[in-house]
């Protein structure tokens, strides 16, 4: 067999068969490419034939099929479906040498079953292709070289195919600048048959049944835009469609079956008046779209600031603080409110509501367990709860964005749950630890696989009976305590988790709020299962997570006053206020109030002279989300600041000890790196460059920084603060600290 031509040496002959907008376009593309000697079409249509060659689609078109393909080293079909089976009897009888076929049909299946008979077997170098792309235009006078670029090219070898021939066509496509995949050929038909075909057969059939109506005047007079737009794919080419329906008959039918079957339950909400049916339906529907968009690009569930690149924060040095501002809710408190909103029987009413990655990564989990959830719009979210027992099986893996809170809290939840689950999240989330849930739910009984290292994704098994269990957490993290508790309203018999430190207590509070018994002895919770959970209101205060950058930037910046309004202030949440206390800041709390079950209060912070101290171990569970912040405040006291005892920090979203070690040696800040914490003399801050390796606190910190730098700061990879704080540089703006995107007018 002769070998193929290796990239970036140029092919002989390419021959395309059917000079339509497909076959024109690849002719085209590959034709101005120049990779191949000669580009040769040919067409039944004379006029098809004359326009490819005086629009420069291909270089030359032969009236005979064997004329045009003789020493060709690529041969393109791109006829119809159903023209397709007379095409490759007329080919089987021609001497093709070595040359590579591929076709560009939408019904895979067919393809691979008529060359099959056509040429006694499936040819060893005939690779199915199918571009999912088009126009409004059709025909050989609408080819563009172009129409491939960043558009799906879905290759569907068999087994038997050769593998320099598959090299070849896959390598032709990204020419094109095609996303080229590749996938099995029954599988391609169905996909194809749910999100192609049945979409246009929907369209056609729609727009042949209003038209048939003897209003139809009036419907068309008054059609609005999403109906022109649904409509519009009834414009394509009506044999061609009859063809691709013929061909891929089966796997059309199986698709409209089940559309028909939700059809029907839709049908039947609207009779009996099913609101709940409806509402959970639209309610899916909305973020159906973007969720899965998002998946399939593996990003956040908010839109980046930036969508692509390296996104870079410059901050100006200098300025002060002032003002009155209120931070985003709680992010902590916002995860929680989903998971036992969900569960709850009953309503519940939540208000501010963090509309951040992570806690939207959370409400999506439970959306696709059947909860019926409204908004989130401006802070709102409405939970029409299921109870205990009353979650779905999803229909496939909960991918989970970048979030590890989700992660770790849907853990506990779904070792519970009768069916299988698969927790899945981003490249950062698969690279952190979830062993320390893994194992005490397996002491519980819970089946649950990892991956290397117990990181993601998780495996969990359903239908396990869960043991309660008496667990002494190792490190102290309310991550694992609140999992093992959400395991435990499962479990046969009490579940007590003690901690060896005091952490944040959300979700004791909030079962709390949600009727649900729990009791706590010291630095021990109990559940005890067979209680059930109430639907509540629930209003969620700012986030004390997302008020440390404020308050360490009012704190440092000369002449500075700052207000945070109705800011919550759990006890097991205000280590940070402790801390910069402890270094001398003038922080206090006014109009404290109780919000559903939290304490909440304003607070005022006034500039003040801030000193090195050694942090207290008690402290350091209770601020362990602020300590980046917390560097910069040391970055500019007078003095050593020594923290131990947090090793925790190495294992978030990146390893924020020497993250933020690196950071503030290049602005000229000394700094060393412990296994479990850091040392920092105070001093001077310059300007420079500083990377916050995705991680959306480094980011937020370094801005900090500037309003005490002598230069300015330049932050990269900052696109992830949109997943706690979306609103982050506008409120910078608002109170005075001048950062904002780099090239941002």
């Amino acid at each position: 067999m002769t070998p193929l031509p290796q990239a970036g040496r140029a092919l002989g002959r390419l021959v395309v068969v059917g000079l339509g907008l497909i076959g024109g376009s690849f002719a085209k593309g590959l034709r101005e490419k120049g990779l191949f000697g000669e580009v040769v079409g040919f067409d039944l249509d004379p006029q098809s034939r004359r326009l490819a060659v005086e629009q420069g689609v291909v270089d030359r078109c032969e009236t005979d099929l064997a004329a045009a393909c003789r020493a060709a080293d690529v041969i393109q079909l791109a006829v119809p479906i159903l023209a397709m089976e007379k095409l490759l009897a007329e080919l089987a009888r021609l001497d093709l040498g070595n040359a590579v076929l591929t076709d560009v049909g939408s019904a895979k299946g067919n393809v691979v079953r008529a060359a099959g008979e056509a040429f006694g077997e499936m040819p060893a170098r005939f690779v199915p292709g199918h571009p999912i792309a088009g126009s409004e235009r059709s025909g050989v006078e609408a080819a563009d070289g172009g129409l491939f670029r960043r558009h799906k090219v879905i290759l569907t070898p068999l087994a038997s195919t050769d593998g320099e021939a598959l090299a070849l066509v896959d390598r032709l496509w990204r020419e094109l600048g095609a996303d080229v995949e590749h996938m099995e050929v029954e599988h391609h038909d169905q996909v194809l048959a749910a999100t192609s075909h049945l979409p246009h057969l929907l369209a056609f059939g729609l727009v042949d049944s209003l038209a048939k109506r003897s209003e139809n005047l009036e419907i068309f007079r008054y059609a609005a835009g999403g109906f022109r737009d649904f409509t519009r794919i009834a414009g394509s080419d009506p044999v061609m469609w009859h063809d691709i329906f013929l061909a891929n008959r089966d796997a059309v039918l199986r698709t409209l079956d089940a559309f028909r079957g939700d059809l029907d339950a839709l049908r039947e909400a609207i009779d009996s008046g099913d609101g709940h049916q409806l509402l959970g339906v639209f309610t899916r529907a909305r973020v159906a779209r973007e969720h899965f968009g998002k998946i399939l690009a593996r990003r956040a569930y908010v839109d980046s600031v930036q969508a692509n690149g390296d996104l870079v924060f410059l901050a100006q040095p200098g300025g002060r603080v002032s003002g009155s501002i209120r931070v985003p809710g709680d992010k902590s408190i916002s995860h929680r409110s989903i998971v036992l909103g969900s569960l709850a029987e009953g309503t519940t009413e939540i208000d501010g509501f963090l509309e951040g990655e992570d806690a939207l990564a959370t409400l999506q989990a439970f959306r696709d367990m059947g909860v019926v959830i409204e908004g989130p719009h401006h802070g709102r979210v409405i939970i029409h709860g299921v109870g205990l027992h009353g979650l779905k099986a999803p229909p496939g893996p909960l991918y989970l964005g970048n979030s590890g809170t989700s992660m770790r809290l849907l853990s506990g939840l779904l070792a519970a749950q009768p069916f299988d689950s698969v927790l899945t999240g981003d490249e950062s989330l698969s690279k952190r630890p979830m062993g320390r849930i893994a194992e005490p739910l397996r002491q519980m009984g819970a089946q649950i696989e990892t991956a290397a290292d117990g990181r993601p994704p998780l495996s969990i098994r359903g239908g396990q009976r869960l043991q309660g269990l008496n667990y002494a957490m190792p490190m102290a993290s309310a991550q694992v305590k609140s999992c093992l508790l959400l395991a435990g309203l499962y479990a046969a018999g009490n579940t007590s988790v003690t901690e060896p430190a005091p952490t944040r207590d959300h979700t004791e509070r909030m079962l709390r709020g949600f009727g649900y018994p729990l009791a706590v002895d010291g630095a021990t919770v109990t559940v005890e299962p067979g209680h059930r959970l109430r639907a509540c209101a629930i209003e969620v205060p700012a986030d004390i997570s997302s008020a440390a950058f404020f308050l360490v930037a009012a704190s440092i910046a000369e002449g500075s006053e700052l207000l945070l309004r109705h800011v919550g202030v759990n006890p097991t949440r205000t280590g940070v206020i402790d801390i910069l206390r402890l270094m001398g800041a003038d922080i206090t709390l006014e109009n404290p109030r109780d919000v559903g079950g939290e304490p909440v209060a304003d607070i005022r912070v006034r500039a003040a002279r801030l000193q090195g101290i050694e942090i207290p171990r008690h402290l350091v569970p209770l601020a362990i989300d602020e300590f980046p912040v917390l560097f910069i405040a040391a970055a500019v006291a007078s003095g050593r600041t020594v923290l131990r005892g947090a090793e925790e920090l190495r294992v978030k979203e990146s390893d924020r000890i020497q993250v933020m070690a690196d950071g503030l040696l290049a602005l000229g800040v000394k700094s060393e790196a412990t296994a479990d914490g850091i040392v920092i003399e105070g001093g001077n801050l310059g300007g420079g460059e500083v990377y916050s390796h995705g991680d959306h606190r480094i980011a937020m910190a370094f801005s900090v920084a500037a309003l005490r730098a002598s230069a300015p700061i330049r932050i990269h990879d900052c696109a992830n603060v949109a997943t706690s704080f979306p609103n982050f540089l506008a409120l910078a703006a608002e109170v005075g600290i001048r950062v904002s995107e780099e090239g941002a007018s």
